[in-house]
């Protein structure tokens, strides 16, 4: 099958999240024997800001751990029609021009012998659905969306056809060390964001790591200066952007892991974890999480993970995972079946072809 993938960036994930997600899926399927090419636009802002941070050796991890992935970079004025070519099937990220977006489905109505799919992987449409509204999306043939409430609200918007497609972790990169070294610490992988957990990060993880007599190493972007005041302050250690390829070697050094999920995802949008997760369960490191309700039974609280109800019980976690050898191997372990049994690209992969198969996607109904 022909397929064509408009992301904002695959070569960056500098606060690019779903970069993470879309290598993973389109590794495996390039390497089912999937014709895959990528899209994003030309000096597109993830892609500035890491060159910017880190200049073009900050592409080098990505080129290195995916040496089959490419991308065409492309101007505005483009025409859609060259992009999208002889393509079977075409997906289109959430994080694109809206005027991309349309001329995409325009193209999808007016006879494309291709099937269309809009993939939407952020709390946009209920922390701002006047956003999303916006899109014209009435070219496509339907929605992927990561998270059940997500789709539940393009239903109540009308569509039929939604998916909920969760992110996953990309086992080829993200898994134990083939060889056990000393861990110690803590260890947190996030961008600071736009003042949506501000205060959930001092409570669950800046107070409680200062608290149990744990380092805190902190690796992510866009800390403003009262940001980097406040990791200071609780004698954390900041060391700015990784790329998302170095992630594994990250955990392997660490003792544990905090996932602080942002307030929209804690609140209104249950059921969605970041992929930071799958990532981290992946790797084999264990993980304490602030409240959270996995609403859709994604994994087993309390067995793949721990569970903190205030900033207390998350002191007396990291206090426990400390001082535990046999509680570190038992998360560790519980954690990376959950994942390889429900939680991979190619798990991902399997469930996006049969939807494509449902769609009647020109190249299965040729082939059949």
């Amino acid at each position: 099958m022909k397929i064509a993938y408009f992301t904002h960036s695959l070569l960056s994930c500098w606060n690019h999240g779903n970069a993470h997600f879309l290598r993973g899926v389109l590794r495996d399927l390039t390497a089912r024997g999937h014709d895959v090419r990528v899209h994003e636009p030309a000096g597109n802002w993830s892609l500035a800001n890491l060159l910017a941070d880190a200049g073009e050796g900050g592409l080098d991890p990505f080129r290195r751990a995916y040496p089959e992935l490419s991308s065409n970079s492309f101007a505005t004025d483009t025409p859609v029609e060259e992009l999208v070519g002889d393509a079977d099937l075409v997906i289109v990220h959430e994080w694109n021009d809206p005027a991309l977006v349309a001329d995409v489905g325009r193209l999808r109505a007016a006879g494309g012998d291709f099937r269309l799919l809009f993939h939407d992987t952020h709390h946009r449409v209920v922390s701002a659905p006047h956003e999303m509204q916006a899109f014209d999306l009435s070219g496509y043939d339907g929605v992927l969306a990561f998270g059940e409430t997500i789709s539940r609200v393009y239903r109540e918007w009308g569509w039929s056809n939604v998916w909920t497609w969760h992110e996953a972790a990309d086992t080829r990169l993200f898994h134990p060390p083939a060889q056990e070294a000393e861990r110690t610490g803590l260890v947190w992988i996030g961008n600071w964001g736009d003042g949506e957990r501000t205060s959930e990060l001092e409570s669950f993880l800046f107070a409680p790591a200062s608290d149990a007599g744990l380092p805190l190493d902190i690796y992510g972007v866009r800390y403003p200066n009262e940001a980097r005041a406040t990791l200071a302050r609780y004698g954390a250690t900041y060391h700015g952007w990784a790329p998302n390829a170095r992630a594994p070697e990250i955990f392997a050094r660490h003792t544990a892991t905090v996932h602080v999920p942002r307030r929209y995802y804690s609140t209104i949008l249950p059921g969605i974890p970041t992929i930071r997760v799958f990532e981290a369960l992946a790797c084999g490191i264990p993980l304490v999480s602030a409240p959270w309700d996995d609403a859709e039974g994604l994994f087993r609280p309390g067995t793949d993970y721990l569970v903190a109800r205030d900033g207390a019980e998350m002191t007396r976690h990291l206090t426990d995972l400390r001082d535990d050898p046999a509680l570190r191997a038992s998360l560790a372990a519980s954690g990376l079946q959950t994942i390889l049994a429900r939680h991979t690209c190619a798990h991902r992969v399997d469930e996006l072809l049969a939807i494509a198969e449902q769609l009647d996607t020109p190249s299965l109904r040729s082939a059949a």
